[in-house]
């Protein structure tokens, strides 16, 4: 009998405990697997949103003391982030400014149209850009937790809230004169294209900066009925420059994904060589800026707010950290007060002459 079972009992035992080890050795490295995926989900769930995500907690005044229904739509349209806002308001004044009498502040009428316009108008730019991103949002760690990418909705309500803006853009419009209306109705075409821009171009931010710096055009065309380009053109290129040193510095925040996924941007395209080149913008900004203030026969004051505009974009270029995220939030929020020191000075430089 033992002659024919190959195996003597005192090999069976031996087999079976040589397998019992192997099975406790798999299940302990199983076990080590599942806790090192486990770590790293908590470590990941752990960390907190960086500065732009769109948070869950009700941070902002629009989010506060919104309606809960009505918060992704806020978000949607940005109204809780309204820097963006701004920078699409102030060259509308810098233009109406110029365009007023010499002697006389601009028309606080217009200037209101162009606030309630340019709420709107960027809200419906934030919603477009959104829809045609939604994808490329959810691969972004900025980006993944906006409404469209998020699911907190639909890509028909989206284009329902886009209806909504666009016919209180048009309502805002239709109070300006006819060249106005036919000026401002032109620019559509850019609100719409923009977002499409990365895809093509590592000038997206210059394209931005002919979207966003549209007022310069509109502003003076809704004082006259007509447009000086002498002064506009300068003008609007200022806007363009401005545009692309705080979108260049903001784009810097998603250099790397965006790499990964295949969006271009200026902040890819320059590198490092982002500060030198952000310094030559901003230098032709000001300067555009300054020689639309000479051929609008601005006095002395305006030069001495135009030298501290200078100063505020020197700061933000030369003190921005291209890896620090909520450093350069901060420069990007601070150019509404760059704007607002360009403004006053434009008005001021009118009135005292």
């Amino acid at each position: 009998m033992l002659r024919t079972f190959p195996h003597r009992p005192i090999n069976i035992l031996t087999y079976c405990r040589a397998s019992n080890s192997q099975f406790a050795h798999r299940t302990r490295r199983n076990t080590s697997f599942i806790q090192f995926i486990s770590a790293k989900l908590n470590c990941h769930l752990s960390q907190k949103p960086i500065c732009d995500q769109f948070r869950t907690e009700k941070s902002t005044w629009a989010e506060r003391y919104a309606p809960k229904s009505m918060l992704p739509y806020i978000q949607l349209a940005r109204i809780n982030r309204p820097a963006g806002t701004f920078m699409l308001f102030w060259p509308c004044v810098w233009s109406i400014s110029l365009a007023a009498p010499i002697g006389q502040f601009p028309d606080l009428k217009l200037l209101s149209l162009f606030g309630i316009g340019s709420l709107i108008m960027r809200s419906a730019g934030c919603t477009i850009n959104d829809m045609w991103d939604r994808k490329f949002d959810r691969l972004v760690q900025r980006t993944n937790q906006r409404p469209l990418a998020a699911g907190t909705i639909t890509y028909e309500q989206a284009w329902k809230f886009l209806g909504i803006q666009l016919c209180g853009g048009l309502a805002v419009l239709l109070q300006l004169n006819w060249y106005s209306v036919a000026i401002g109705a032109s620019s559509l075409g850019l609100v719409v294209a923009y977002p499409l821009m990365k895809r093509v171009t590592y000038w997206p931010q210059a394209f931005l900066g002919l979207t966003f710096n549209y007022g310069a055009i509109l502003g003076w065309a809704a004082v006259h009925g007509s447009i000086n380009w002498p002064i506009i053109l300068p003008l609007y290129v200022s806007g363009v420059c401005w545009t692309l040193v705080y979108d260049t510095l903001y784009a810097h925040q998603d250099r790397s994904d965006d790499v990964a996924i295949g969006v271009r941007s200026t902040a890819i395209l320059f590198g490092d060589q982002t500060i030198p080149i952000l310094n030559a913008f901003a230098a032709v900004s000001i300067s555009c800026i300054g020689a639309a203030g000479y051929l609008s026969g601005l006095a002395w004051p305006f030069y001495v707010g135009l030298g501290a505009g200078a100063g505020q974009l020197a700061w933000q270029i030369n003190t921005a950290k291209l890896n620090d995220t909520a450093n350069l939030q901060a420069r990007f929020r601070s150019n509404k007060w760059f704007g607002a020191i360009i403004s006053s000075s434009v008005l001021v430089g009118k009135v005292c002459i």
